[in-house]
């Protein structure tokens, strides 16, 4: 700041005693210096809103004054300051409050002033009040009165209009018996015929052709009789609809007429089974004849559709039902299933079978026919041309000339597929709502037949009721008798096709259903005696089955083809279970028999083998295989430990240098090559079975099976989790038939390695004594018992056929066994050399006329020094002989520990 005079000071206090100019100053000086600050320096402090206190305020206005809020929303201001807002606030109220109540006051004085002189007023208004109210409610009662004649009569014109709809109910009831009685020309009673004189009879043709009708007159008139009649059902069924509105108003003339609509009722249907059967012979009796030609087939074919349609509308199914069953189906059965159809010679007048047949005239082995899945007819099979032939999947095995019951067979679904295919397909076009009876249908799962009333039934109730109670009746005695189990199964085979067949023509889904529904399916379903069936083949396949099994020798025959069995027993285990599946034997329905016969359960105690219910092919065979192979391996085994071994640890000391023999007797050698050949044998054959049983399984049990249902996976893994666990029994007896392979193996190397132990004793009674450049005569014999089995080198061994799979793991095994005897044995001789030393060492040195006693201590040496060179020899020859077979002699920490004790081995001290 300038520095100012004390005069001019002076003077501009008298001008400006309050230092105006000077604090404007102060203030710009400050506002610029705090504008040229960087804004992180700025230290701006916001000032107190002061909100002075009103009726808006929150705190104030709250229902629960709370001190401490309220003080604390004015705690910038200080208690004397808050004091005096208070008070000036309480004075605020106090005046508002004087206000409020002298302008009630004006207002209530004003009142009284107001109301003065008015009661007198309201007396005058309430004089004439008990007048008018009752004037009112004198109108009303008036009104009242009005309302209920009114209502009255409103009721009574109901209950008129309601009898004229009954009389009129009633007149068209008359009316329609009355018609119904002329059109079908029943005698109305006498006093109805004196009523209606105005109503014509009209004519029908004679109900039978024979009653004096000239028969163009009456063919003319068949068409007409048709359509007659469908219109007399229509006419009928609105009578039926009367009556019932009628009955539901209890009306007594209902009654009274009822034995009227029965009449017509049976009228109806009596004309109509009368131009339905005279329909359906005309069509069938003349096919075979040339009598009807196309145009008269066409013509007959729309009456039998009339006649169905009417049948259908009345809800007389079963009436139409029981025509064809009388006319049609009834005479063909008599002539053809009776109690010696079967054998009555083949008739050369029945046509041939129209059916396509099939090229493959003979199932494959050991396959049956494929699981039946219900055939689901589409829009295109429900047209067929009349005598139309159409291929069913079952039709080759009816082709069999020479069976008599295949011929029947035959000859019944010529006739079906004839007569009776195309009237099935008309009764399931013109029946009422199929599709929602096909929906019943799928929802049902019962055996109740109820739902099925409705609607026509002719495969169930007309063709396979009459055939199968024919079959029953007449032929059971044949066809069902399981003394003969091939003839019971090519009997049931044969009746399968048919009934498959005969589903093949269904005319839809729903017959199908209704047909296995059937009573007379169901008993001639049980009829066949599957169990006693059963009974006979387990007695076959096990009979045989026991039979190799009781032979205990086995006698393996070894060849080339690795597919076939090397025991007989094995391969009668294979016939036995290919017998359960093969078309000779198995049926669908005793799938769950046969594989609970083929299965094993590894609980399975012997006593229960002789129950049929608990026999399992698998489960026998495996305890043939412990009774007659591992027990007698561990005789062997046991009778091979009580004999000397002479590779025992007991033998520390080397034999004398003298022409070594084989240390087993040719009895010890003579079971070893059959235990081995038999083991081989056992190997070879559980391992095709278990490759045949999971090809068999692959390709014919698994689809002969029930079917799992989608989504159930658990089923299908459980299923074949059965069949691998049952093959796992027989599997795990692999391990300890291999394991005495290899121990047998490794005492024929070990029996060849005994010479190692004369090596020392050979070498000092050597009279040539040079340094050995060769491997000793006994190397190239320690692996040749492996090489035999194998057949390597020779051509043929036991071994052969397992030489893929166990040749490494074999030659890997009893290589380190060999290699841990021949550890042994260099052990055991060192052992021997150190005792022989020491004893040398202790004896005194004599007198020697012919040389120093130092020149026998230093050929001891050089013996030594040979006899380890030998070994080095030997051992290096050895590891290159197990390296011709695949064997890796490095990979073995036996024959490294091996070559480190020949290499160890040195010579005496020469001191």
């Amino acid at each position: 700041m300038a520095i100012q005079s004390p005069a001019t000071s002076l003077s501009q206090q008298s001008s400006d005693p309050y230092q105006l100019d000077r604090l404007a100053d102060e203030l710009a000086t400050r506002e610029s210096t705090v504008a040229t600050r960087p804004n992180d320096d700025l230290d701006i402090h916001d000032l107190p809103d002061f909100i002075p206190l009103s009726h808006d305020n929150p705190f104030l206005n709250d229902p629960q004054f709370n001190v401490e809020d309220f003080l604390l929303s004015r705690s910038k201001t200080s208690l004397p300051d808050l004091r005096s807002e208070l008070r000036e606030y309480l004075s605020q109220l106090k005046e508002e409050l004087v206000k409020l109540i002298n302008d009630d006051y004006e207002a209530f004085i004003s009142l009284s002033t107001d109301l003065k002189d008015e009661g007198d007023r309201l007396s005058r208004l309430k004089a004439p009040l008990g007048e008018l109210k009752q004037q009112i409610n004198q109108s009303k009662s008036e009104l009242q009165v009005i309302q209920d004649a009114i209502h009255e009569k409103l009721e009574k014109r109901a209950i008129l209009r309601e009898e004229k709809a009954v009389l009129h109910l009633l007149l068209k009831l008359s009316e329609s018996v009355t018609r119904l009685e002329s059109l079908l020309l029943i005698t109305p009673p006498e006093h109805e015929a004196s009523r209606s004189p105005n109503i014509k009879p009209v004519a029908l043709t004679s109900h039978h052709p024979l009653d004096g009708a000239d028969e163009s007159t009456e063919h003319r008139s068949r068409g007409n009789r048709a359509k007659h009649l469908g219109r007399v059902a229509a006419e009928y069924m609105q009578l039926l609809y009367h009556a019932s509105k009628a009955r539901a108003e209890r009306c007594i003339f209902v009654d009274e007429i009822q034995w009227r609509v029965d009449r017509i009722q049976s009228t109806i249907s009596s004309d109509l089974d009368h131009v339905f059967t005279t329909a359906l012979v005309t069509l069938t009796d003349g096919k075979g004849e040339g009598k009807v030609t196309e145009v008269e087939k066409n013509k007959l074919l729309a009456d039998v559709t009339e006649c169905l349609r009417t049948y259908d509308i009345l809800g007389l199914w079963r009436d139409a039902e029981d025509v064809l069953r009388r006319e049609i189906v009834r005479g063909f059965i008599k002539k053809t299933i009776y109690s010696g159809a079967l054998a009555a010679p083949h008739s050369p007048i029945v046509p041939h079978t129209p059916f396509v047949p099939s090229k493959a005239t003979s199932l494959p082995p050991r396959t049956p026919y494929t699981p039946f899945t219900a055939h689901i007819p589409t829009k295109d099979d429900m047209t067929f041309s009349l005598g139309s032939a159409f291929t069913s999947p079952y039709t080759h095995l009816l082709e069999d000339s020479d069976d008599p019951l295949a011929r029947l067979y035959s000859q019944a679904l010529r006739f079906v597929e004839r007569d009776l295919s195309r009237i099935m397909n008309i009764a399931e076009t013109v029946s009422l709502k199929p599709s929602s009876r096909l929906e019943k249908d799928l929802a049902f799962a019962g055996p109740p037949r109820e739902h099925m009333k409705e609607g026509f039934e002719i495969l169930a109730n007309v063709i396979w009721e009459e055939f199968g109670r024919a079959i029953i009746d007449e032929l059971g005695g044949i066809i069902f008798a399981s003394g003969r189990p091939s003839e019971f199964r090519s009997n049931r085979e044969l009746s399968q096709a048919f009934i498959r067949s005969l589903e093949y023509l269904a005319p839809s889904p729903h017959s199908i259903t209704a047909m296995r529904l059937h009573p007379t399916y169901i008993a001639f379903d049980q009829r066949w005696q599957l169990p006693v069936y059963f009974q006979m083949r387990w007695k076959e396949i096990v009979g045989a089955l026991e039979e190799s099994l009781s032979v205990t020798r086995i006698e393996p025959v070894f060849s080339k083809d690795k597919t076939s069995f090397v025991t007989a027993q094995t391969n009668a285990v294979w016939v036995a279970i290919t017998a359960c599946w093969s078309a000779e034997v198995f049926i669908p329905d005793l799938c769950h028999r046969f594989w609970r016969l083929t299965l094993q359960v590894c609980s399975i105690k012997p006593k229960e083998i002789s129950e049929a219910h608990f026999f399992k092919i698998l489960s026998r065979y495996k305890i043939w295989l412990d009774q007659n192979v591992l027990k007698n391996d561990a005789k062997n085994l046991v009778a091979q430990g009580s004999d000397k071994n002479p590779s025992s640890p007991s033998q520390t000391r080397a034999s004398t240098p003298v022409q070594t023999h084989d240390p087993t007797s040719a009895e010890t050698m003579a079971a070893d090559d059959a235990a081995l050949r038999l083991n081989v044998a056992v190997m070879v054959d559980i391992k095709t079975l278990r490759t045949h049983l999971l090809t068999l399984w692959r390709e014919e049990i698994s689809m002969m099976l029930p079917e799992v249902p989608i989504g159930d996976e658990a089923g299908e893994a459980n299923v074949q989790e059965a069949l691998h666990h049952a093959l796992s029994n027989l599997t795990h007896l692999i391990a300890p038939l291999s394991s005495e392979i290899v121990t047998i193996l490794t005492r024929r190397c070990c029996d060849a390695l005994l010479p190692v132990r004369s090596i020392p004793s050979q070498f000092r009674a050597m009279s040539n004594k040079r340094t050995p450049t060769e491997p000793s005569y006994f190397v190239a014999s320690i692996l040749r018992p492996l090489k035999l089995f194998f057949g390597i080198g020779v051509g043929d061994g036991v071994g052969l056929s397992l030489e893929d799979e166990y040749f490494q793991p074999y030659s890997v095994e009893i290589f380190d066994n060999v290699v841990q005897r021949y550890i042994y044995y260099l052990t055991a001789m060192k052992k021997t050399e150190e005792s022989l030393r020491r004893l040398k060492k202790g004896k005194k040195t004599t007198f020697s006329l012919f040389g120093s006693a130092t020149a026998g201590k230093d050929e001891d040496g050089r013996d030594e020094e040979r006899i380890r060179m030998q070994m080095i020899l030997d051992v290096d020859a050895f590891g290159n002989d197990a390296e011709s077979l695949g064997v890796v002699p490095h990979n073995s920490e036996a024959y490294h520990a091996l070559r480190e004790m020949v290499q160890a081995l040195e010579a005496p001290d020469s001191s």
